[in-house]
């Protein structure tokens, strides 16, 4: 006896050695160890020891209840699923009473085989049921049982907790009694594994290798905005749950990867950039962020729609080319209608004064040339070659000088007009003749060469 107990004490240590956790699918062993109570009384009507009543007495443990004061069993089990544990159980005993018959220290062995149901794991009382069977030598003479118990695990921790049970023994052979016995005793709960040591299993844990918390089943949350780093786009920096875990720095409603301008609050369709002006261009490549514009001219504004942008528009109101600056080019047409409402121009006979007759003339001039606010244009006057040629000259210059002025005082620009007299030298018809003479006295407006 003494010896035996010996061994269940090195078989403990031995068993007992490593991580220390709970019984389930996670952590599927449990140890227990502690003293075991045998009663023979009463436990059959047909032994002479026993009463007539099963139960009788059942809680008398100063009369009836043996106990060895050492620690006298070990058991061990395995989780198999569904609540359900396998194991086995080693008891030794000393028998001094058998119901109220005095023995003389009879040796009492058990070895069972158990199957045990936990009704509530995961709870500080875990009640269970256990059925089994073994064999269980009195004095050295065996006999084989059928075992039934109840009884209930506390759990102090996870790990260490006090299990009570009690159970019927019964044996098939005469010479071997059937009896109650009574178990006490520590158990640990073992064999989990958490690599990441985060207290969660790994069976239960959605990131084993990495230490997490367990409101998220064992994964981390960097940067503590509430969602799992595995689930936040955006895991070291906090954000809401709205963008996935990311911030959103300006308050857009655009999450700041997503955001082209995350420090500057701006719309959705653009990206979370700003437009100032509303013209659905983002500021940032808007040529004019303060104007609206279209996007054929980066934002700026084209009031006149010649594809040149107000501010390098001269001609801002009236389209043009991009060649001229945003102004119309003055075309051929234009140019022969100028000269052929010049040359009609009359003036006084060797006179620069301009008859009343040429206001109308002069009018439709000046509505050419707004047409073409940006172009530069030379008065030309030209005389036929009566008369000195010295006085000719001064005839042609007056003349153009006269409309030059008369169109400058009638709203053309004057950075816009010049004026050059050329006598007789430039002819376009015979000098020799009436109405050649005529045609060589002529006023034209030709377009300036730069």
């Amino acid at each position: 006896m003494k010896h035996l107990s010996k061994l269940l004490v090195a078989s403990l240590l031995f068993v007992g050695i490593g991580s220390m956790n709970a019984q389930d699918q996670n952590n599927p062993w449990q140890i227990s160890f502690g003293v075991n109570a045998v009663d023979a009384y009463p436990t059959s009507a047909d032994r002479p020891f026993a009463s007539e009543t099963l139960f009788d007495e059942y809680f008398n443990a100063s009369d009836h209840w043996n106990i060895l004061p050492s620690i006298s069993y070990v058991s061990v089990s395995k989780y198999v699923g569904s609540g359900f544990s396998v194991g086995a159980r080693g008891t030794l005993n000393k028998i001094e009473s058998l119901g109220d018959m005095d023995v003389d220290d009879l040796s009492y062995y058990g070895l069972d085989g158990t199957i045990k149901y936990n009704f509530l794991q995961g709870t500080v009382i875990d009640p269970f049921v256990e059925i089994g069977g073994g064999y269980t030598w009195l004095d050295e003479i065996g006999a084989g049982t059928a075992n039934g118990a109840i009884g209930a695990n506390v759990w102090f921790t996870d790990n260490l907790g006090l299990t009570l049970q009690t159970g019927y023994k019964h044996v098939f052979e005469d010479y071997n009694t059937p009896h109650f016995q009574h178990l006490m005793g520590l158990s640990i709960r073992f064999g989990g594994t958490d690599t990441d040591g985060d207290g969660i299993y790994d069976k239960d844990d959605a990131c084993p290798e990495v230490p997490g918390l367990a409101e998220f089943n064992g994964c981390p949350d960097s940067d503590g905005d509430g969602i799992a780093d595995k689930d936040d786009a955006c895991p070291n920096e906090a954000g809401p749950a709205e963008f996935n875990g990311c911030p959103d720095s300006d308050g857009d409603g655009v999450a700041d990867p997503d955001d082209a301008c995350p420090e500057t609050a701006g719309l959705k369709e653009l990206n979370g950039c700003p437009d100032a002006d509303g013209d659905g261009i983002a500021d940032g490549d808007d040529a004019c962020p303060n104007e609206a514009g279209p996007a054929a001219t980066n934002g700026c504004p084209d009031k006149d729609g010649d594809g040149v942008i107000d501010s390098e528009d001269e001609c801002p109101d009236t389209p043009g080319t991009v060649a001229n600056n945003g102004c119309p080019e003055v075309t051929e047409q234009a140019q022969a209608e100028l000269n052929e409402y010049a040359k009609t121009i009359l003036f006084d006979t060797g006179k620069t004064t301009i008859k009343s007759d040429s206001q109308a003339v002069l009018t439709d001039i000046i509505g050419i040339l707004n047409k073409y606010p940006n172009a530069k244009f030379t008065v030309e006057g030209h005389t036929d070659s009566t008369g000195s040629e010295s006085l000719n000259q001064r005839l042609s210059e007056g003349r153009a000088a006269a409309v030059k002025d008369y169109l400058i005082d009638h709203g053309v620009d004057q950075f816009r007009l010049s004026s050059a007299g050329y006598g007789e030298s430039r002819p376009i018809a015979s000098n020799s003749t009436r109405d050649g003479r005529a045609q060589n006295r002529r006023v034209e407006i030709n377009l300036a060469k730069d």
